[in-house]
């Protein structure tokens, strides 16, 4: 029976088409993996599987997934993560092997393009600092009431303007719904998709929000400088839907809550003053 391993043409160009055929012929790659995504076991001789290569400057790691989590993709990441997530596998051995290192196959690539960020109220040039919470929010699905979604709740840490503005009136708001963002009246009805963008969940943490790339592929819109730990329901409810609801606000507006009640109140609050915006972001799409 041949292995139900799904390798793209972006994978396949940058490991070589003959690294591309062994792994599809089981020469280079388990039968059995935890999948990056979910964390959940796969093989690959029972269900179709995914070849996801994590590229940073100088480090290449090649990870699998189940295809319904993750589409067969190029990741660009932050070479200090990668490094961390290769050194984290050699020093626990007997943990299940999903990740194959490529440092000798792979070219030397450049680090992805930074997107422009806008300018922080006081500091005149300085990048916006976001502040980004996890949490589940209740929201209507049509024929089974309120179900929990997974959700990221983005917030300034101080008021931000666009590039070259005088940094008197906070612009947060104006400059997601410029990126694609939509106004959320009411949070129990879920956002629309924002095409192009993705969340990357990644060995079971939240790596980043994608977004398109100006030359194509993708480019880090909010990247954490160290994988952040979710919970089992919150990537549960991330897997089952395929996807993680956004949300964004202005700094001021919903701050750093203790409990996911007082957060959902928070959200309604600046739902209702009109300075809350969302989107549906599938898990690391392209």
């Amino acid at each position: 029976m041949p292995r139900m391993l799904d390798v793209s043409d972006d994978v396949r160009a940058e490991i070589g088409d003959d690294e591309a055929d062994r792994l599809i012929a089981g020469g280079s790659a388990p039968d059995v993996y935890d999948c990056t995504s979910c964390r959940a076991p796969g093989d690959v001789n029972q269900e179709h599987t995914s070849t996801v290569l994590f590229v940073a400057e100088e480090t290449a790691v090649l990870a699998f997934a189940h295809a319904r989590c993750i589409p067969s993709q190029v990741v660009p990441v932050q070479e200090e993560q990668l490094r961390g997530a290769v050194q984290g596998l050699a020093q626990n051995p007997d943990l299940p092997v999903d990740q194959v290192p490529l440092q000798a196959a792979m070219p030397s690539m450049p680090a992805p393009a930074a997107p422009a960020a806008p300018e922080r109220t006081g500091e005149p040039g300085g990048p916006a600092v976001l502040s980004v919470t996890c949490g589940l929010v209740l929201v209507q699905d049509p024929g089974q009431g309120s179900v929990p979604r997974a959700a990221l709740v983005v917030e300034p840490t101080g008021g931000v303007s666009r590039p070259g503005g005088s940094g008197e009136q906070d612009e947060f708001y104006e400059l997601v719904l410029d990126q694609g963002m939509a106004p959320v009246p009411n949070v129990d009805q879920a956002p629309a998709q924002l095409p192009g963008w993705s969340v990357l969940i990644a060995m079971g943490r939240l790596h980043a929000v994608l977004q398109p790339g100006p030359q194509g592929g993708t480019t880090a819109w909010w990247q954490a400088h160290q994988p952040l730990q979710v919970t089992d329901a919150w990537r549960q409810a991330a897997v089952a839907h395929g996807e993680v609801l956004m949300y964004a606000a202005p700094h001021g507006y919903i701050g750093q809550q203790p409990r996911e009640d007082l957060m959902r109140a928070a959200l309604d609050q600046a739902a209702a003053k009109g300075v809350l915006a969302g989107a549906a972001l599938p898990l690391a799409g392209t």
